[in-house]
């Protein structure tokens, strides 16, 4: 099947231009954020310990994980995809509106921030960790479908009946392995989060949630690897490996690490369910220090 005609510009006004591509970005982290809000004055969630931060300091976060993701998609595409603008053009580095962006290095970006967060608010890392987790699928989901309108990070060929004959890829149709990501390190790992959150209240284990998303995104990259075209300018690596599936395997483990310790880890005794009201209240407030 061809193409569809997308304009991956939404609105050009003079030398401005509102591309679908910046929107996605926007949408997933205003959406992000409030369900992260919604996840923190939810009283049931939190029954064996408190909420890790309040609204205001969520707030605060987001500044935080918005750069993180930025500098740290940017700096990761050019670290594991393009070393040499390193020496070639290193003010290309910068102009992230050209492109180029890398999600392990906007992870690295983020886990950066949730650190040094955390430590300036005295704050439990591994329980901001559950929570942004647990709101991160919904950015992945909009990055992909935004990659699919831009027809960039295309698939392998394929002669299955959805395959895609995207522009600048030849005639050949192809897996729009963009879509594959959108559902499954979208909406699949957005459903599983969610699960772990509202039906297992994992959110009273601390970094089982951050664990299964690590591991969960780590499995289902190495598996879409597999159909998705590796960038034109990598080069062959051994048994059919490629950059994506290399930086995701430590993903894995890590995530299992981190289900692994916090499932053993002791529940500490059940603490007095409030209602929503009652945690909103509570969370609009400034905590003490060393909460």
């Amino acid at each position: 099947m061809p193409f569809p005609d997308f304009d991956p510009v939404l609105i050009q006004i003079g030398p401005f231009a509102i591309r679908w591509y910046a929107l996605a970005y926007v949408a997933g982290i205003l959406l992000g954020w409030r369900y992260a809000a919604a996840i923190l004055r939810k009283g049931s969630l939190w029954t064996r310990r408190p909420a890790p931060m309040t609204t205001v300091q969520l707030d605060d976060l987001i500044l935080w994980i918005t750069l993180g993701v930025i500098l740290g998609g940017r700096l990761g595409h050019t670290l594991f995809y393009t070393p040499e603008l390193i020496w070639r053009d290193p003010l290309e580095i910068v102009k992230v509106w050209h492109g180029g962006m890398s999600f392990h290095g906007g992870a690295l970006g983020v886990l950066i921030a949730l650190l040094v967060f955390g430590w300036r608010n005295r704050l439990d890392v591994l329980q901001l960790g559950d929570v942004i987790a647990a709101a991160t699928p919904i950015g992945l989901f909009f990055g992909r479908i935004a990659n699919f309108i831009n027809g960039e990070l295309w698939g392998r060929p394929t002669n299955l009946p959805w395959g895609v004959v995207f522009p600048g890829a030849g005639v050949l149709p192809r897996h729009p392995s963009q879509l594959y990501e959108a559902a499954l390190e979208g909406l699949g790992l957005f459903v599983l989060l969610a699960w772990a959150v509202w039906a297992k209240k994992w959110t009273n284990r601390r970094g089982v949630i951050m664990g299964l998303f690590v591991a969960g995104y780590g499995v289902i990259r190495i598996s879409l690897e597999n159909v998705r075209e590796p960038d034109a300018y990598m080069p062959q690596f051994p048994l059919g490996l490629t950059m994506g599936m290399m930086l995701s395997a430590p993903m894995v483990v890590a995530g299992l690490l981190l289900i692994w310790r916090g499932m053993k880890e002791p529940l500490p005794p059940e603490l007095p369910v409030q209602t929503t009201a009652q945690v909103d209240a509570d969370l609009r407030r400034e905590p003490a220090q060393g909460r």
